[in-house]
């Protein structure tokens, strides 16, 4: 989505999207799009409790749609006046059923990296077909992150980003080998137009377990609707059963 218009305008035409979905399993919104990912001087301003009015706009259009809604991030701020790049997800009665604080925050000591304390816990979520591991934008350059939440059970990998034009051969890349190399689906959800100066990728992606593109949007502001089937992932592990010859990182002898 765009920038260009307030955060409430912008939290009702998104609500908007989100119900338009009826009929759909899964949503999915991009990084920070209350503000933009790269507005730092608004993290603050815009920073809502974690049960703030965004949380509570998507809460009542994942249950006026009945579908399970990955509401992408928001800048949340905790009660000790912390803030945290915080990822929500909605069950079809509008029931939190997970909250991601990103991990690995980008900025390189400014920006995010400087105004946002990083989370420290790998969070999945169980779906009726599938297990969901949920990660944020930076954090696709983090294989082991990834690892980590198959590890727990993760089938579908969802990133919701703010991923930068200039380097969007590397986000189409890296969804790609989180894919192949986890054997997963990926659902990669990017921000359009420019963001505080900075244009944005766009091009969300969805990549199969064997790095096939499913779908790919274009640069401009759009809903993406894909049909796959997680289930099966399973067959494709069993049938290429790479992730049993791993040895590093495992606390167990190697073979």
């Amino acid at each position: 989505m765009n920038e260009g218009e307030s955060v409430v305008a912008r939290r009702r035409r998104v609500a908007g999207w989100v119900r338009d979905q009826a009929g759909s399993d899964l949503v999915v919104l991009p990084e920070l799009w209350t503000t933009g990912a790269f507005a730092y001087e608004e993290f603050g301003s815009e920073a809502e409790p974690l049960e703030g009015p965004t949380y509570e706009a998507m809460a009542e259009a994942a249950s006026d749609a009945g579908v399970w809604l990955h509401a992408g991030s928001v800048p949340e701020r905790d009660p000790d006046g912390s803030l945290y790049n915080t990822s929500l997800v909605f069950s079809p009665s509008g029931a939190l059923a997970a909250a991601y604080r990103k991990i690995h925050r980008f900025g390189f000591d400014k920006g995010e990296a400087v105004l946002m304390g990083a989370g420290d816990e790998l969070v999945t979520v169980r779906l009726p077909h599938t297990v969901l591991g949920v990660a944020t934008c930076y954090d696709l350059r983090f294989p082991e992150l990834f690892r980590g939440l198959v590890d727990a059970g993760a089938e579908t990998l969802v990133v919701p980003a703010g991923w930068p034009e200039r380097r969007r051969s590397h986000w189409t890349l890296l969804a790609q080998a989180r894919a192949v190399e986890n054997q997963a689906f990926v659902l990669a959800c990017g921000t359009a137009g420019t963001h505080a100066g900075v244009p944005q990728a766009g091009h969300s992606i969805v990549v199969d377990p064997w790095g096939e593109v499913l779908a790919e949007a274009g640069p401009g502001e759009q809903v993406l609707t894909v049909d796959f089937d997680p289930t099966t992932v399973a067959g494709t592990r069993e049938r290429f059963p790479a992730l049993k010859d791993r040895v590093l990182g495992l606390d167990r002898p190697r073979r």
